[in-house]
């Protein structure tokens, strides 16, 4: 039921969207006709103008024949014949009228789609009496293994009570490591890029990693993203795009989102519907976060809270927590705001003490918040509630300039810093 009433807030929402855009166009229309209108009558009132000049002219002309000198001119054949133009002839404007549109709750309620159970004679359950079942055990760790079930992680882990690095390597193409990408669909592979738009695939952990690379438009945000297929998604700012590349590189499909007035910063594939979440800014410096369906057609968009004032004012890094939570990392408002699936704020996060500079952002397996601060040189640890927990990495661990956080398959924590194409690798959960 819950995502029944998501996506229908989702449907609303888009259709909210396409009401402003109609809105829009036919205030454009309106406008047109105004300036054609307001054209006219300003022609009209010079044709006027010039002949209210003529009678001034003519009056003065007049005037001087007063005089004993000019009389005879009165009587003169000329005179006899002179005739005084017409007033000039205008049209008189035609107004548009406004016709109300025919519609009603119901119309509305036909597009937001109908929801119904359907007629379905409901299967009886089967519940197998216990003494049948008591001799059934749950497969072992081994068992699982060989059957290629996967055991639930979650309830297993916990934080460990210190932080250990694991290992670190050196990623060539790059100078620094703003932002990470992990793909988790079995090929082990990530994408790293720098300050310098410097794109680069990589084998995780092996010496001779670097496979592919790309020169993009991005820099220091969070603009690019894997999907639960492998695919690689990232953002043109410069060209107000989203493309996509397949694993393989084979097939590229640039501008397989088009953002419009929008420049697209940050993006984040969905692991729980495979929406796109992109964070994004226009030319007058509002910010906001868009949801897209995994074909590119746009669903949502989040960019004021109940209050209507701004969420955001650059969302340069963002992500999504296991509850369905969107986290924005923007360090314009010096905060890292958060808000649920629906749009709705929720809550804030400025840092501990001293002013908070966050940068990447990114969520485990727990509902835990990890982010990059800039200012303090430090890994920041919440809860999915925003309650700080602890400054997970800090200089102690060998960390300086953090700029991106990402948690592999393994539950292992990466990071990547200002000023080295090191990355870092730390255990932070046991279990």
């Amino acid at each position: 039921m819950d995502d029944i009433s998501y996506f229908k807030k989702a449907e609303a929402e888009s259709l909210k969207n396409l009401v402003d855009i109609a809105i829009s166009k036919k205030l454009e229309e309106v406008n047109t006709m105004e300036e054609s209108l307001i054209t006219k009558l300003k022609l009209q009132e010079t044709t006027y103008e010039e002949y209210i000049d003529y009678l001034e002219n003519l009056d003065t002309e007049f005037h001087s024949f007063l005089s004993l000198s000019n009389i005879k001119d009165l009587v003169s054949e000329d005179f006899e014949n002179f005739e005084i133009k017409h007033i000039p002839e205008t049209t008189k404007p035609v107004l548009p009228k406004f016709t109300f549109g025919q519609f009603c709750e119901d119309d509305i309620s036909k597009l937001l789609g109908n929801i119904s159970v359907p007629y379905i004679e409901p299967a009886m359950r089967k519940i197998k009496p216990m003494e049948n079942t008591s001799s059934e055990l749950k497969p072992t760790g081994k068992e699982r293994k060989k059957e290629g079930e996967k055991p639930s992680r979650k309830q297993t882990l916990s934080l460990s009570s210190s932080v250990t690095k694991v290992w670190e390597y050196k990623v060539t193409w790059v100078d620094d490591v703003y932002h990470i990408s992990i793909d988790k669909s079995g090929r082990r592979q990530l994408w790293i890029s720098d300050i310098h738009a410097n794109l680069v695939k990589t084998k995780q952990a092996l010496k001779k990693n670097q496979l592919q690379k790309i020169q993009t438009s991005g820099g220091t945000e969070g603009y690019h993203t894997v999907t639960n297929d492998g695919d690689l998604i990232f953002a043109d700012r410069e060209n107000n795009v989203i493309s996509r590349l397949s694993p393989g590189n084979t097939c590229m499909i640039r501008g397989f989102i088009k953002t419009g007035d929008w420049g697209p910063l940050s993006t984040h594939s969905s692991h729980i519907n495979r929406d796109l979440l992109v964070g994004m800014i226009n030319e007058i410096g509002q910010s906001k976060v868009t949801r897209y369906n995994k074909t590119g057609t746009e669903i949502q968009n989040m960019q004021r809270d109940n209050k209507g004032q701004q969420l955001y004012k650059y969302s340069h890094y963002i992500t999504e927590n296991i509850n369905g939570n969107i986290c924005v990392s923007d360090y314009m408002i010096c905060a890292v705001v958060v808000i649920d699936k629906s749009g709705q704020y929720r809550f804030s996060y400025t840092g501990q003490g001293s002013e908070l500079d966050p940068y990447g952002i990114c969520t485990d397996v727990l509902g835990h918040i990890i982010i990059c601060d800039a200012q303090s040189d430090t890994v920041h640890l919440l809860d999915q509630d925003g309650q700080f927990l602890s400054l997970l990495l800090t200089s102690q661990q060998g960390v300086w300039g953090p700029r991106s956080v990402c948690v592999d398959d393994k539950n292992n924590l990466l990071v990547g810093q200002r000023f080295t194409n090191t990355v870092r690798v730390y255990k932070y959960l046991h279990g």
